[in-house]
């Protein structure tokens, strides 16, 4: 019985031009001759989509637009006042290209920006039980996210989206990007649950986490000794939750220190912890 509130929201048409086909060799020298081209047929400013970090610094280095275009890379790691240019209005009679991983999928609009060219390629982390470690995997976007980056176009005004796969291609992609807890380390959630005295064969998941996944981050919680046999947590897991790290280096931290270590120990998991 509760009220519905929809919205529609508005987006100006946007064109989508497929590429014939798939490009050959590598992924920087396609995206940087569609930048060439888009900035060629197009006007405004471009955000281009890229997986990760080092296709945007070699992209960036390919790229020579001329004396009135700034290229301007655009992640997570990037300080404040570099994220900020990116962002930022151009000045007049200046075009922008912005390299951007998937973080400028939703939440910003970028102003002047009426073409994207999407990769079509997304970096996501792969947890492994079998090795207890999660790794980086370049994949193929869903059919969602896919759309979503095209709609970066035609936030302000009508643009032009550029995809560099063909269009029968576009059909076998999945229709959405799979939950990350199907793929994700779930010891920091296994910690918390236990923090909670939560059962959660009993909580009401959106997506249920796998089995084999959450029984193996239970045991490694019991070899760190953050669980008991049965399960609870242990005054060792309360002060490992406390520190808001991953259950690994928070054991780390406090073996450490009452090793007379702590410095050491807290240096290592600050290396540990950045990418």
């Amino acid at each position: 019985g509760a009220p519905v509130i929809s919205s529609a929201g508005r987006m100006f048409p946007v064109e989508t031009r497929y590429l014939d086909r798939e490009p050959a060799g590598r992924i920087e020298d396609s995206v940087a001759s569609t930048v060439r081209r888009a900035f060629a047929e197009e006007s405004g400013s471009a955000l281009v989509f890229l997986p990760g970090v080092g296709e945007i610094l070699r992209v960036e280095e390919r790229l020579d637009l001329g004396g009135n275009v700034d290229v301007a890379p655009l992640y997570g790691d990037l300080s404040p006042p570099d994220q900020d240019r990116a962002i930022a209005p151009s000045p007049a009679g200046r075009r922008k290209v912005v390299l951007a991983t998937s973080i400028a999928e939703t939440s910003l609009t970028i102003e002047g920006v009426r073409i994207v060219i999407d990769c079509g390629l997304m970096r996501v982390p792969r947890f492994s039980p079998r090795s207890g470690m999660t790794r980086l995997e370049t994949v193929r976007v869903s059919q969602a996210s896919a759309d979503q980056r095209r709609g970066r176009a035609g936030r302000l005004e009508p643009g032009v989206c550029y995809r560099l796969w063909p269009e029968e291609q576009q059909r076998g992609l999945l229709p959405f990007t799979p939950p990350e807890i199907l793929d994700a380390d779930l010891a920091p959630l296994a910690l918390e649950l236990a923090l909670w005295g939560a059962n959660d064969a009993t909580l009401p998941w959106l997506t249920p986490p796998p089995a084999a996944s959450l029984a193996t981050a239970r045991a490694l919680l019991v070899d760190l000794g953050a669980l008991d046999s049965a399960g609870a947590i242990t005054p060792h897991g309360r002060a490992m939750a406390r520190l808001g790290q991953h259950p690994r280096l928070a054991h780390l931290v406090l073996k450490g220190r009452a090793l007379g270590q702590g410095r050491v120990a807290a240096l290592l998991a600050a290396i540990l912890g950045e990418r």
